[in-house]
């Protein structure tokens, strides 16, 4: 395919894509000025994709540029993401601070993941919750999902030799996908209310309430909105603990990208998987160049514009691909994992918190 053949497939998906990133943009501000509730674009985002992806009205002609999105558009929004955070600020959290998260993150990811082999959750899907639940929601599990999803076979001629498992594993994908970015959505936007509440209850101060909520909470916008409404102390805390757990999307994707490797060994007709995801690398070194201090503000805060306008355009084109009624068929098994996945994210970190904090 040339050039201009090229362009034209990825147009109409890129567009879509655009439109729907600018109305996900000015709804967030409509509700969150009318309510008075911080709702992030992203999540608006998820939510126009899904309910057209439900409604199977996605146009044919946007799949490519779509699927574009979901990759290369996510990717380079997560690069970008690591100019938010730099090594001072997980620094500035003292040993107390990161031991409290590497904990919460490691048994989150860990006993998501054996809690979802004895319900009988797919392999996928106990992945993708794992990583939403213990990182950040799902910018995490889009990451992940580019990292252990299903291999593409180099070539494959429809209805050729493979193709029905091929079709079978799109369709788990889709699944997993459409699974774990609801739970996210859905126990995150619980934590906005309970944990507060919770706070007040156990009776800690504001630093032990910043570093509790930014440990547990999925999305780094249901962070800010859980922690803003304890007071602008705990919302400091809040951000910076949960920037340090995005860190560790890192460690976590290269981890299980090299595990899988080791056990799925690469073949003649499939794809072979990076040791490293390259976006990954990327992320990290926004992280060292923020942490230098040569970059100007005025281009930081750029940058997390742009990284907040990818992010929110690959929300929508993910959320195209989930279909709330296979989710639905899929009973209560996962919804049961998210609620456990959440049980573990915050309860470890209040213990955390509470022994170390």
């Amino acid at each position: 395919m040339n050039r201009t053949a090229r362009i034209a497939a990825l147009a109409p998906g890129l567009a879509l894509a655009l439109v729907a990133t600018a109305a996900s943009s000015a709804l967030s501000w409509v509700v969150s000025t009318v309510s008075g509730a911080a709702i992030s674009p992203l999540v608006v985002a998820l939510v126009l994709g899904a309910a057209l992806g439900s409604s199977r009205r996605a146009p044919a002609t946007a799949s490519t540029g779509l699927g574009w999105t979901t990759k290369h558009v996510l990717r380079a929004g997560v690069v970008l993401l690591g100019l938010k955070l730099s090594l001072g600020q997980v620094v500035d959290l003292g040993w107390r601070g990161v031991t409290v998260i590497a904990v919460t993150v490691t048994c989150t990811f860990i006993g998501t993941l054996l809690v979802g082999k004895a319900l009988g959750v797919a392999r996928l899907t106990r992945l993708y919750v794992a990583t939403g639940f213990s990182i950040c929601g799902a910018v995490a599990i889009a990451a992940m999902a580019g990292t252990a999803g299903p291999r593409e076979a180099v070539t494959r001629q429809p209805g050729g030799p493979g193709a029905a498992a091929l079709a079978g594993a799109d369709t788990e994908a889709a699944d997993a996908l459409g699974t774990s970015l609801a739970l996210v959505t859905i126990y995150g936007s619980l934590a906005i209310f309970v944990l507060p509440w919770l706070v007040s209850v156990i009776g800690l101060d504001d630093a032990q309430a910043g570093l509790w909520i930014g440990a547990s909470v999925q999305e780094v916008a249901q962070v800010v909105a859980a922690a803003g409404m304890v007071s602008t102390t705990a919302l400091a805390a809040a951000t910076v603990a949960k920037l340090a757990r995005v860190v560790l999307l890192a460690p976590l994707t290269a981890g299980v990208s090299m595990v899988r490797r080791a056990i799925e060994p690469g073949q003649a007709n499939r794809t072979r998987v990076a040791p490293v995801p390259l976006f990954v690398l990327g992320f990290l070194a926004a992280v060292l160049v923020r942490s230098t201090g040569v970059l100007p503000g005025a281009l930081l805060v750029g940058a997390e514009t742009v990284s907040n306008l990818m992010l929110t355009a690959a929300m929508f084109a993910l959320g195209t691909g989930v279909d709330l009624r296979r989710l639905i068929a899929t009973g209560g098994r996962p919804l049961a994992l998210g609620a456990i996945s959440a049980t573990i994210a915050v309860g470890v970190s209040l213990v955390g918190v509470l022994v170390l904090g």
